[in-house]
């Protein structure tokens, strides 16, 4: 009798279930209504897809073999057909390693079934490749000559052992995977690559194939070695331009592979690092001053945006130019000033706004401005700063490294703009990180390792990425992530506070709970405590020179940065900054609106050095020449060549609140607008005229309300490939629906015969449909007895159901019951009830 997957889950403990959801989340999107719809969807190509790209290069490799192992009238294979295939004598793997990487399959049932009766899961063939293990398919399945060829061990022998040598390198070329090639259309033919399919999902492209003429008037390789039955022709594949397809059947394939084994060399552990590792001291010291670095550049470069806004293109994006005036602003490249604009976006500090019809030189709709989260981020710790940071740029679905470059029109790609926006970008940096993470502290692979490693752990994923995986390390290298080429200490930490990663501390706060209180309650992240541990201790004090330079020795706390901002200018940045003061920082805060005690006070409070007396004189002589003109702001002003009208005006209490100020004998000026001062004038009982700047009367049309413009709302981004993360409770839960879903099938099939003939369900023998009248009268008489009943009814979707009740009540067209099984109460239409028995 043939098991199915439903068949292999209901036999499944509860842990194993729990487990495979785990492994698989995306199977309970939504959730599943019994183990029969679970199996489905765990059979689905897009679900089957995604447990494929979690797999690494071994765990595929077996999968394969299982997939070449099966009988062809069956299905069936077993593990020790999949053992003596993964075996060699000269093989890397292990009987262990082959077991384990089959319970791996067998948790996300890839494969299911008893050790003697093993399957492979529906889909896997249809999302996996059609060259398992790089090998081509059966002879028969391909030419008629080939098949005649294969069928004879011998001389296919004596056929390959005959073969030249340019053709035997192309055998072995093909036999390694894929199988596919080409073959130009000219005699000998002239090899071109062909994008053949992946081994397993995990192979490489396709392989040229067509060489040159072996001699005059005689066959190049590729045409001998189909005239001699060792390639077949295939017409089922897309033809290259100008020339055919050839595979390499399977036959052929294993005699190739008899030295390294069915499923060619094999590679059961991770590549080895050969990089010599780092102190991890030394690492984090190292990290924590890039991560500093990084912190003053992306405040440099927003102080840059909030001194003069940034203007968007009207296609979206920020100008080359003004990405390169940012840079210019920050000392860094434009590359770097690129990244600091999309990760301090996606944290929250910069947004869109409305021009507001202001004129402005770039005419453009939206400008780029901090947001009020930038005036906060400025007032926390370093360490915290950078936290938020990280963590924008860990989640961001932007990919930077496209900034600067060119897109599919040959169009220049900007900062802000769509074609930035990348999905999968947040999984791709979760995944490289792992990498490192997954080496002891202080393992420094080179970015090659990296790929290397990343090729074994996730093949099918990583294909074609080897460019966004470089540049995810260039990215984490600039924020201070890692240094030296490790991962730093508190980048660990970072990874392990990621929800999408940290699946067990999900477990331990599943409602977010310990998490937003402890932001609320401003308490430390064990990433800002163990960056903070690393940095030096923030300054409140400074050292005043004689040639008027002020040293802070040390990160400035931000109280004395803001100061400093102020009151002097910025020469060198470092562990140590410098500042001068000069008469144009000295005016500059007499502008803000200090005064020269103030500074006195500033230079005499903060300073560990003696003032000089230099610096003394300075403000001193600064602040003499300064406010000598005044100037203010009025909302209206009120002019009269009539004196004593206006001063009429000045002394009417009932005009008190417009608190009006005499400039001169003809002048009024006041702190109200001049809409809100004409109103009170003439509801005071005076005639004013509306007049503009140049003296001119105005037309005041009436007042229309209108609504305020919306402040456009900044959204973080999130990964919406990455499935929600699975708590235990969570898990449970589901397993007890599906438990109890599956409960439900098994008691609609035991309905009484009445019930289901009344659904349209087959019943043997003769059945009566039940009158409505008689499946009234039996509700009725269950209400009385408190008696079970099998009730046969309609739902909603029109779909005929039955489930087994104990009624309640019936009355104004409704029948309430409960169903004891899962302590529910249903209320079911009277009208759509099509059935009532009562239960035995």
């Amino acid at each position: 009798m043939t098991t199915t997957l439903a068949d292999h889950l209901r036999s499944r403990s509860d842990a194993e279930l729990g487990e495979l959801l785990r492994l698989r989340p995306d199977l309970v999107v939504p959730a599943p209504t019994d183990l029969a719809t679970l199996a489905a969807r765990a059979q689905s190509r897009i679900s089957t897809t995604r447990a494929l790209d979690d797999l690494d290069e071994f765990t595929l490799r077996i999968l394969d073999a299982a997939r070449l192992s099966r009988d062809p009238s069956d299905g069936v294979t077993s593990v020790d057909a999949v053992l003596a295939m993964a075996i060699t004598p000269r093989g890397a793997a292990t009987t262990d390693q082959v077991r384990q990487a089959l319970d791996r399959l067998r948790a996300r049932c890839l494969l299911y079934g008893p050790p003697t009766g093993l399957r492979v899961a529906g889909g896997v063939d249809e999302a996996g490749s059609p060259y398992p293990a790089g090998l081509g398919r059966p002879a028969a399945e391909l030419d008629d000559q080939v098949a005649r060829r294969c069928a004879d061990p011998a001389q296919l022998r004596r056929t390959l052992l005959s073969a030249a040598p340019p053709a035997r390198a192309v055998l072995d070329r093909l036999a390694a995977g894929p199988p596919l090639g080409t073959v130009g259309s000219g005699t000998g033919g002239t090899g071109s690559g062909s994008g053949g399919t992946g081994t397993g999902g995990t192979g490489t492209g396709g392989t040229g194939t067509g060489g040159a003429e072996t001699g005059p008037g005689q066959p190049g390789p590729v045409r001998w070695l189909v005239d001699a039955g060792l390639l077949a022709v295939v017409t089922d594949v897309p033809r290259a331009e100008g020339g055919q397809t050839v595979e390499l059947p399977r036959e052929v394939g294993l005699l190739l592979r008899r030295e390294t084994g069915p499923l060619g060399v094999l590679r059961p552990d991770p590549p080895l690092v050969t990089a010599p590792a780092r102190t991890p001291r030394i690492v984090d010291a190292a990290g924590s001053g890039q991560a500093m670095e990084f912190v003053r550049h992306a405040g440099d470069l927003l102080e840059a945006v909030a001194a003069e806004p940034v203007p968007m293109l009207r296609t979206g994006g920020i100008g080359v130019r003004e990405l390169r005036r940012l840079a210019r602003a920050g000392g860094v490249s434009e590359q770097l000033a690129g990244l600091v604009v999309e990760v301090g976006y996606a944290a929250g500090l910069i947004g869109e706004v409305d021009a507001g019809g202001a004129a402005n030189r770039a005419a453009v709709d939206q400008q780029l401005l901090p947001t009020t989260g930038y005036d906060l981020w400025c007032a926390r710790p370093p360490a915290r700063r950078w936290e938020q940071l990280a963590q924008a740029w860990l989640a961001m679905t932007r990919r930077p490294g496209l900034i600067g470059g060119r897109d599919d029109r040959d169009r220049a790609i900007t900062a802000r703009s769509a074609a930035v926006e990348r999905a999968g970008a947040p999984a791709v940096r979760r995944t490289v990180l792992a990498v490192l993470a997954g080496l002891a502290p202080g393992g420094a692979p080179t970015a090659d390792d990296v790929l290397t490693l990343l090729a074994w752990q996730a093949p099918r994923r990583s294909r074609g990425r080897d460019e966004l995986h470089r540049e995810v390390l260039d990215e984490a290298a600039h924020l201070g992530v890692t240094a030296l080429g490790a991962l730093t200490g508190y980048g660990r930490l970072l990874l392990a506070d990621d929800p999408a990663t940290g699946w067990a501390s999900v477990d331990d706060d599943p409602l977010g709970v310990r998490s937003t209180g402890r932001e609320h309650r401003g308490e430390a992240s064990a990433v800002e405590r163990a960056l903070a541990a690393l940095l030096p201790d923030p300054v409140d004090h400074f050292l005043v020179q004689a040639d008027l330079t002020v040293v802070v020795p040390g990160p400035p706390e931000p109280s004395l940065a803001a100061e400093l901002e102020v009151v002097a200018e910025p020469e060198s940045t470092g562990a140590a900054s410098v500042h001068r003061v000069t008469p144009a920082s000295v005016r500059r805060a007499l502008d803000a609106g200090w005064s020269a005690d103030d500074l006195h006070e500033l230079f005499a409070r903060r300073s560990r050095t003696p003032v000089p007396q230099g610096l003394t004189y300075l403000v001193d002589d600064t602040a003499r020449t300064h406010g000598g003109l005044r100037a203010g702001s009025a909302g209206g002003y009120l002019r009269s060549d009539d004196e004593a009208l206006l001063a009429e005006v000045l002394a009417d209490r009932r005009l008190g609140g417009l608190a009006l100020r005499r400039l001169a004998p003809t002048v009024l000026v006041s702190a109200a607008t001049a809409g809100r001062l004409v109103d009170a004038l003439r509801q005071a009982g005076y005639a004013p005229t509306v007049e503009d700047g140049s003296g001119a009367a105005l037309r005041r049309p009436p007042r229309v309300r209108r609504a305020p413009a919306p402040h456009p709302a900044t959204m973080r981004p999130v990964d919406p490939l990455a499935a929600p993360p699975l708590t235990k409770p969570r898990i449970d839960a589901l397993v007890e629906q599906l438990r109890r879903g599956e409960a439900a099938v098994r008691a609609a099939r035991r309905a009484p015969g009445p019930v289901r003939a009344a659904n349209g369900q087959p019943v043997e023998g003769l059945a009566a449909v039940q009158a409505h009248a008689q499946a009234l009268a039996v509700l009725q008489q269950a209400v009385r007895d408190k008696s079970l009943v099998w009730v046969g009814y309609v739902d909603a979707h029109g779909a005929a159901a039955s489930r087994l009740v104990r009624p309640v009540s019936i009355g104004a067209g409704f029948l309430r019951a409960e169903d004891e099984r899962t302590e529910t109460l249903h209320t079911f239409a009277l009208q759509r009830v099509t059935a009532a028995v009562v239960h035995d």
